[in-house]
């Protein structure tokens, strides 16, 4: 910590009491369109680096892997102090990944911050991931502004006129527009539009550290034609004394994102649903430091030295050493130790972190990415974080050595509770340790983690795809019975209609089974086209499968019902095809005999029945296994587009469109999870190293016919089970 500077240490503590003077921002984008050499030159502005290296050191790029493979893994966190119209503001920046396989850690950054910096590269403008990173802001109502990037590269490489320049960068706004006008909450369409003239937009270089908009231009009188004639004559540092990126970007972030004060107002009631006249309800709203405390934990790290740092934002009341917080429900106290803002790699110890600020804090043992602390044990917690895309590759991993089995349990669990995005699956009886992550490359960085920070010698499967299980058809009525015959569940299945599944995947449809506002749900469910007399008979969600009761005046069965869900959730998280996850399923419970006794209806009996039932009623209804998709956008020269085409269509893969720019071809396919092992280095191969590729999460599809009974009977294999899944005689016991 001796490199953050004296004065710089001294200030923070006090500016963080002054709320109208904070922005939370995020810096968002496609990757490689240039985030973390941006954040070098924010981070020039507050001396932490020198203005030499800013754009080459990548500062927040500090971890190992990074460093080695030019790409951001982790969100890095970061407080600056920026002068604006002779005010000091204090701006606490996350630079968050741009690859698809770690869109989790900028979910989680949304919910820290009240802003986000999207950056557009100026030469492949709107890519795959911009629109991603776009509906993880909005989703969470944090106000985007754009920086377009590379500015440089298209003066050099595109040799565009003025005018020209001045088409291509309307063409950016406009779709970054027509997104926001997609995606944004409807209140906020107009006023979080992007616009150039009022400099919401700026235009720049942040490997050369430039930039400029147009209030910057009117202001000191620096014209576009001026940053060409400079950039075409390699005079770069002489037009980044004339136009610091860091003024640019910073003053932008200033006057167009919102105060936490601002912000908190309209985003509490999107993310938290507990009772906003309640002493939190009208603590967060205000942003009020002297409420009671309310902390959600986006981020766990690991320090060598330290231990877990949770990092996470105050929205209402302070954290301050030595005070105790628990997570919202759960009894334990954890006491804090340290209580610190992150300077990048370094951290800067403070006496308190109040409301409307970004946290680091050391002690909360019981923290995980997603949690809400508080010092008020029966707080409602804050909405559950939504990710965009789930984990659909698996590697199983077992030590190289017996005797560290152990220490290899504790340091899954670790990693897990690190990031969020993984999934952890430690089965005992089988001595199976699986781990699930968003692609090939999340789970080479993790096994890499695991070997070097852990220092655990694993050895680790070739990488499976994950699958989901569902129905072709309606199923049922099918009767499952108890193991002593005295209980009796009947049980109708079908696919759920894909706008109430996509509602459910939005978060609109909460989780669980306890549901605060019913009523609304069931309207929403009738919204959705869902029957409203079933919809009154909702019970639990699991996944993106819910279950219903239709049955009248069944007795005993409001005894039974939560042994009902347990059985409910067994299946949905265990399918009869495969012990594949189910997906999309609606469960219609409509008849039960229950016996008399409740001694005769406990969980070994009624479990197994419920269980049974939804089963057998997916084996009338036709499984069939769901493989997961991705959507492919390739970048090639016109004479090697042929050898791309070709290298997507070998793998199942479905040209969905294909665009020109000049002499670039842009392709856009869908392309099977399962087939997508290796592309990266064959893809590469057969265009000669002539592209620019990336890759997003299109969800779940039915896997064509004739690979059904091959996949399936290699899943079950792989899971030790017979090569034939049980068929609906099986279930009827």
């Amino acid at each position: 910590m001796t490199h953050i500077r004296s004065e710089l240490a001294q200030a923070i503590p006090d500016m963080m009491r002054r709320v109208d003077r904070i922005r939370n921002i995020g810096i968002v984008a496609h990757i490689h369109h240039g985030k973390t050499t941006l954040s070098d030159n924010l981070l020039a502005a507050a001396g932490m680096i020198s203005n030499e290296l800013a754009g080459k050191q990548l500062y927040l790029n500090f971890d190992e892997q990074e460093q080695e493979r030019l790409l951001t893994i982790n969100n890095a966190d970061v407080t600056i102090v920026h002068e604006y119209e002779k005010e000091q503001y204090l701006i606490n920046l996350i630079d968050t990944p741009g690859h698809v396989d770690f869109g989790g850690d900028v979910t989680r950054a949304m919910r820290a911050v009240d802003g986000a910096v999207v950056v557009v590269c100026a030469v492949e403008g709107v890519m795959a991931q911009t629109e991603t990173v776009l509906r993880q802001a909005l989703r969470e109502k944090v106000k985007p502004v754009l920086f377009i990037n590379k500015v440089d590269r298209a003066i050099k490489e595109l040799k565009l006129t003025p005018e020209s320049f001045q088409k291509r960068f309307l063409a950016i706004i406009s779709e970054v527009n027509e997104l926001i006008r997609r995606m944004a909450p409807e209140e906020f369409i107009e006023s979080w539009s992007v616009d150039p003239r009022n400099g919401s937009v700026a235009f720049g270089s942040g490997y050369e550290n430039w930039a400029i908009s147009v209030p910057y231009m009117l202001r000191t009188g620096v014209k576009f034609n001026d940053i060409i004639d400079f950039v075409s004559t390699d005079r770069s540092k002489e037009i980044a004394k004339k136009a610091r990126i860091n003024d640019v970007i910073f003053d932008m972030v200033v006057k167009h994102l919102p105060n936490p004060a601002d912000a908190q107002k309209y985003r509490i009631p999107n993310i938290w649903k507990g009772d906003s006249g309640s002493p939190i309800g009208r603590a967060m709203a205000a942003t009020d430091a002297a409420g009671p405390t309310t902390f959600m934990v986006t981020d766990i790290t690991m320090d060598a030295n330290a231990g877990e740092i949770a990092t996470g934002r105050v929205f209402s009341g302070r954290i301050v050493k030595g005070m105790e917080l628990q997570v919202a429900g759960a009894k334990a106290k954890n006491r804090v130790q340290h209580v610190s803002l992150f300077m990048g790699p370094e951290r800067l110890m403070v006496e308190e972190v109040t409301a409307g600020n970004i946290a680091a804090v050391i002690g909360l043992s019981d923290a995980f990415a997603g949690t809400t602390m508080s010092n008020v044990p029966d707080m409602v917690p804050f909405e559950e974080i939504r990710h965009v895309s789930e984990p659909v590759v698996t590697v199983a991993i077992e030590p190289k050595h017996m005797a560290d089995l152990p220490k290899l349990i504790e340091t899954m669990r670790k990693i897990a509770k690190e990031d969020a995005s993984l999934r952890v699956e430690i089965n005992p009886e089988t001595g199976e340790h699986l781990l699930s992550g968003m692609g090939e490359l999340h789970l080479e960085i993790t096994q890499f983690r695991i070997i070097n920070d852990y220092k655990v010698e694993i050895q680790a499967s070739k990488p499976i795809v994950v699958y989901r299980e569902t129905v072709k058809a309606p199923g049922g009525p099918f009767e499952g019975k108890s193991p002593n015959k005295h209980n009796k569940f009947y049980f109708e299945v079908e696919a759920l209609p894909a706008a109430v599944s996509q509602a459910v995947k939005d978060g609109e449809i909460p989780q669980g089974k306890s549901f605060k506002d019913l009523k609304t749900l069931v309207n929403r469910f009738v919204e959705l086209g869902v029957d409203r007399d079933e919809a009154k008979g909702l019970v639990a969600v699991e996944g993106t499968n819910i279950l219903f009761d239709v049955t009248k005046g069944i007795q005993y069965l409001n005894e039974t019902m939560d042994l009902v869900v347990d059985a409910f959730k067994e299946a949905m998280n265990r399918g009869p095809l495969a012990n594949e996850k189910v997906y999309g399923l609606k469960v219609r419970l409509v008849d039960a005999k229950l016996h008399e006794d409740s001694i005769h209806r406990g969980p070994a009996q009624t479990i197994p029945a419920a269980r049974s039932g939804i089963y057998g009623a997916m084996c009338l209804g036709g499984r069939v296994l769901l493989e997961p998709l991705q959507k492919v956008t390739v970048n090639v020269p016109q004479e090697i587009l042929a050898n791309a085409t070709r290298e997507l269509q070998r793998r199942r893969g479905e040209i969905l469109d294909m665009t020109s720019v000049g002499d670039l071809q842009t392709i856009v396919a869908k392309v099977p999870v399962a087939e997508m092992f290796g592309f990266a280095s064959d893809i590469r191969s057969a265009t000669a190293g002539k592209v620019l590729w990336a890759t997003e999460s299109m969800g779940f599809e039915v896997l064509p016919q004739e690979l059904q009974l091959e996949i399936v009977g290699q899943v079950r294999q792989r899971r030790g089970l017979k090569p034939e899944p049980y068929d609906a005689a099986y279930y009827s016991g």
